[in-house]
This record gives structure tokens, C-alpha cells and sequence, in this order.
């Protein structure tokens, strides 16, 4: 029985937190509208999350599509089909590679950085001071936060197929001796316009996933300088799960909806 009242306990606390994170989200969207009260911190946000995130984003896509390339090239080769490895490398970059790597770049190195800012403003009262002056920092602070992320997301997303490609020519092309031709038709003969459409909204969907949970996690988390290391670490790891289960219900629909193209 102490048990089952634990379970019942954890799982109610729980599904008062999802609502909890569903009540910012939506207050947030409520006013997007009023562009003007959030404009100028939203290029702010975009700004920063492009400073941080651009080059580790090129530092991570250049080896993994080496790796993929690698990985492909070498059964490829073995079976006769080296020009096959392109398709392999832009499949993988185009559909599932560029939206999750961009997310998680995302929320490791924005979103940490967004959950201790509203966590340090959250335990110096700040945020109860925006809401004594008739400002409401749901709309002031995650608002832009939200849509800066879900933007910068969308952007990430290309250069990763770019440096990912890249990472791949490097392989197949250089090292292999594959013709550049061959490389480059093989890697477009499998992906469609549908693939890059779904890429990008899988980057924004995750981008504006990786921001509401930290700013969450952030307004939240406990008037400490302990809760608020803990509210990072936490808004990391919760962001990482959502974007994995999220990623598995949209692929899931969407070769529902397209079935995968064969050579």
C-alpha cells in the first residue's frame, strides 16, 4: 500500500508539472501577436543562440558525416556500390541528423544558459518584480525565447547538412576516390522536396520544445543557487527526451504519409 500511494504520489506530481509547462506554453503563444513587447529581446535571444551554437554545430556534423561515410562506404565498397554512399550520408543528414543535432546543440548550450538566466532572475524575485509592475514576464521573457529558439533551429538545420555533406565528400570522394559526380548523384536521388519540409519543421518543433522546458525548468525550479544547477541539468534532460520521443512520433506519421522512396 505505501507502495502504490508513492507511484500515485510521483505520477500526480508529475502530470502537475506537464500541465504546469503546458500553461506557460500556452500563455506564452496567447500574446504573440503584440511583436512590439518582445521584439528587440527575440533578436537579442536569436543572436546569442547563433553565437553559441553555430560552430559546435560545424565541429559535430564535419566527423559525423566522416562517420557515416565510413561506416556506409565500406559495405558499399565491399559490394561493388561506393556511389551508393552519398545517398546514405544525405539520407541520414536530411531526415534525422539535421533537426536532432540542431535541437540538442539547442538546449545543451541555449537552453542551459536560458534555464540558470530565468532561474537567477527567479531567486532575486525579479520575475514576482515584473509582475508588481504590471509586466508579465511569461509574455516579456519566454515569449521571445520561444521563437528565437524554434528560429535559430530552422537555421542550424542546413548547416548541418552542409557540413555533414561536406564530412562525407571528404571520405568517399578524397579517400575512396568515388567521382564527385557519383557522390553528389547518389545523394540526391533519394531525397525529395517532402524530406527537407519535414527536416525543418522537425528543427522548429524541437528548437521551440528545447526553450519552453528550460524556461520552465527556470521559473520553477527552487530559490537556491542549488535548485537552480539543478534546474539546468534537469531542463537538459527532459528536453533530450521529449525531442527523442517527438522525433519518433513525426518520422512515424510522416513515412506513414510518404512511404521511403527505393532505387
Amino acid at each position: 500500500m505505501a507502495l502504490t500511494g508513492y507511484v500515485g504520489r510521483k505520477a500526480g506530481s508529475v502530470l502537475g508539472q506537464v500541465g504546469e509547462l503546458f500553461v506557460i506554453v500556452l500563455e506564452g503563444l496567447r500574446r504573440t501577436w503584440d511583436i512590439r513587447t518582445w521584439w528587440w529581446e527575440f533578436v537579442a535571444q536569436c543572436w546569442f543562440l547563433a553565437r553559441v551554437t553555430s560552430v559546435p554545430v560545424l565541429l559535430v556534423s564535419l566527423p559525423l558525416g566522416a562517420t557515416v561515410a565510413l561506416q556506409v562506404g565500406e559495405l558499399a565498397w565491399q559490394l561493388g556500390a561506393s556511389s551508393a554512399t552519398g545517398s546514405a550520408v544525405f539520407v541520414g543528414l536530411v531526415r534525422e541528423v539535421a533537426p536532432m543535432a540542431s535541437a540538442l546543440l539547442i538546449a545543451g548550450a541555449g537552453g542551459s544558459a536560458m534555464t540558470s538566466d530565468i532561474g537567477a532572475r527567479h531567486i532575486r524575485d525579479e520575475l514576482a518584480a515584473m509582475e508588481v509592475m504590471a509586466v508579465n514576464p511569461i509574455h516579456r521573457l519566454v515569449t521571445p525565447r520561444m521563437w528565437a529558439a524554434s528560429t535559430v533551429a530552422v537555421c542550424l538545420a542546413p548547416l548541418v547538412i552542409v557540413a555533414g555533406a561536406a564530412g562525407g565528400y571528404f571520405f568517399n570522394v578524397i579517400i575512396q576516390g568515388v567521382t564527385p559526380g557519383a557522390y553528389f548523384d547518389g545523394a540526391l536521388s533519394l531525397v525529395v522536396t517532402t524530406d527537407l519540409i519535414v527536416t525543418l519543421f522537425k528543427a522548429w518543433i524541437f528548437g521551440f520544445i528545447a526553450a519552453a522546458v528550460s524556461c520552465y525548468m527556470g521559473m520553477t525550479c527552487a530559490t537556491s543557487p542549488v535548485g537552480v544547477g539543478r534546474a539546468v541539468n534537469k531542463a537538459t534532460v527532459v528536453t533530450f527526451m521529449l525531442v527523442f520521443a517527438m522525433n519518433y512520433v513525426i518520422t512515424a506519421i510522416y513515412f506513414l504519409a510518404f512511404p521511403p522512396k527505393v532505387l
